[in-house]
């Protein structure tokens, strides 16, 4: 038993049942963006969530525990990613991480934007000429210090 044979085996009893990771999340009462990090293995969750993701996904109990160990995050297979959906986010900071870089200096000063502190939000905006992809993040600032 590994944490990745769990993710599949909850991306596997979500396909089967037609499961939303919206609903999923409403279930654990975390946002969708954490929850469905969390079920695809890069986030840890407490007890409570891992009790409502095991009643979800019909998961042992072994299987439960492994949602309450902290894991390897970043968990693409290749450092240039395939998929073609996740190569435009490696493409977009490919393109414009000297930009947010420099922006971000300019308004903050000589830091970076946490992973840790950080919200997303991910929705769809209408649009005639064809849907958009709006994501918001949101992550705190962390100076650099000096010592």
């Amino acid at each position: 038993m590994s944490r990745l044979a769990v993710t599949e085996k909850i991306i596997a009893t979500k396909v089967v049942r037609g499961l939303k990771w919206a609903d999923v999340a409403e279930r654990v009462g975390q946002s969708k963006e954490w929850v469905t990090a969390a079920c695809l293995g890069q986030m840890t969750l407490n007890a409570e969530q891992a009790d409502v993701l095991a009643e979800i996904f019909g998961l042992s109990s072994e299987e439960k525990r492994w949602l309450m160990v902290v894991p390897y995050k970043g968990s693409l297979p290749t450092a240039v990613p395939t998929d073609p959906l996740i190569y435009r986010f490696y493409e977009l900071v490919s393109v414009y991480g000297s930009t947010f870089k420099e922006l971000i200096h300019e308004e903050f000063g000589d830091g970076i934007m946490s992973a840790i502190d950080f919200r997303m939000n991910l929705t769809r905006e209408a649009d005639p000429k064809g849907d958009r992809v709006s994501i918001v993040m949101s992550g705190k600032f962390l100076p650099y210090k000096t010592y």
